[in-house]
């Protein structure tokens, strides 16, 4: 063959000077012949007749060449071709320049946590100087957040601010243990249900149930609206004729129920109630001022017309008398017999959008509402 062995300036077998980066001989350019070391040969040991890098509009270029970055042909390790920095970075350099490592500051790290660390609580005071205190009950600030009111780390903030009350007597301290059974907690004044044994539900009544637990003529009543897993023996506050509709409360409280129906403790009650129309003008203020029924007289706290409809009027009330029947036997005596009847409010509960039919548990927030309403 006519390709010698040498890679740099070596001599071919026919005494022609080779190319110096390189085992293959010059080429010249397409046309003139093919001679060897003509003008135009590839200067980096390209390949014979391979035409010069850029020459003339739209020629290929070679590779390595700008392209693909000005490295060495055929070495791969051109601009466009870099390694990795984490490959280029000389070991023990820093990893951004003029940075030095930890240990070459002075600075060493004991632990992987860098922030500053919260100090260790100290230790609470002796606190079963209080008559309620007991030592197998639950923490104060855990019996406020499982009830509901707020996380443990708020309530005993609360504790500390001094809005906490154990049977009436102001609590600070933390640690105090209470038995939920035999303590009344309040926040702020309110009484906080922390007895899990006492159960506070909403009966939405359909017209046609009887407000009794058991009815011995086989008409509908409560008990068949509730679920027979019930563990717990509930009681219906108060009672709602049958063929009212709406809110009827249920409990196993016997001291809530007992306030809740007592007259000097006068919860309102608000019903929407519907009547023949139109409707006078002046009846609202004669109710507002009182009307004389066969057991006294009797007034309503509230009168609102709600709606107008031709032949029908909807009027919302609210009265605080618990006598039997009264709206109705109200509503006749001013002319205005009443067509429906359905109870929305007692106290602080509303029925809401609640479905007629079904039974709902009260709220942490609803209960303690309620238990306010009456001084408990």
């Amino acid at each position: 063959m006519a390709y010698g062995n040498s890679s740099r300036g070596g001599r071919s077998a026919s005494g022609r000077p080779q190319s110096s980066r390189g085992g293959r001989p010059s080429a010249g350019r397409p046309g003139q012949g093919g001679k060897p070391g003509a003008k135009g040969a590839s200067a980096r040991g390209g390949r014979p007749g391979a035409p010069k890098s850029g020459a003339g509009k739209g020629g290929a270029k070679g590779f390595g060449e700008k392209k693909f970055g000005a490295g060495r042909a055929g070495s791969g390790r051109g601009r466009g071709t870099e390694l990795p920095k984490r490959e280029r970075r000389a070991p023990g350099r820093p990893y951004r320049s003029g940075e030095a490592f930890a240990n070459e500051r002075g600075e060493y790290r004991v632990s992987n946590y860098a922030g500053p660390h919260r100090p260790r609580r100290p230790r609470n005071a002796p606190v079963d100087h209080y008559e309620f205190y007991d030592h197998d009950g639950v923490r104060l600030q855990k019996l406020l957040a499982q009830a509901g009111v707020a996380s443990r780390r708020v309530c005993e903030e609360m504790i500390t601010e001094g809005r906490v009350t154990v049977n009436g007597e102001v609590v600070t301290e933390l640690g105090v243990r209470v038995d939920p059974s035999k303590v009344t907690v309040q926040v702020d004044g309110m009484t906080v249900q922390t007895n899990d044994k006492l159960v506070y539900m909403a009966f939405n009544k359909p017209a046609g149930v009887v407000s009794t637990m058991e009815d011995p003529e086989g008409r509908p009543c409560i008990s068949d609206f509730l679920r027979s897993s019930m563990s717990e023996r509930v009681f219906h506050v108060g009672r709602l004729d049958v063929e009212t509709e709406g809110l009827l409360l249920l409990t196993n409280d016997g001291e809530l129920a007992n306030r809740l129906t007592h007259p000097s403790y006068e919860v309102p009650k608000t019903y929407l109630v519907q009547v023949p129309g139109p409707m006078e003008p002046g009846v609202g203020a004669a109710m507002k001022k009182g009307i004389r029924l066969e057991d006294g007289v009797t007034r309503v706290d509230e009168f609102k017309l709600v709606d107008s409809t031709p032949g029908h009027v909807l009027v919302e009330v609210t009265i605080h008398s618990g006598k039997n029947r009264i709206v109705r036997r109200l509503f006749d005596a001013v002319g205005y017999p009443v067509e429906r009847l359905v109870r929305v409010e007692m106290g602080p509960i509303r029925i809401g959008s609640q479905k007629q039919g079904t039974v709902r548990n009260l709220s942490k927030v609803e209960i303690g509402h309620l238990l306010a309403s009456v001084d408990m």
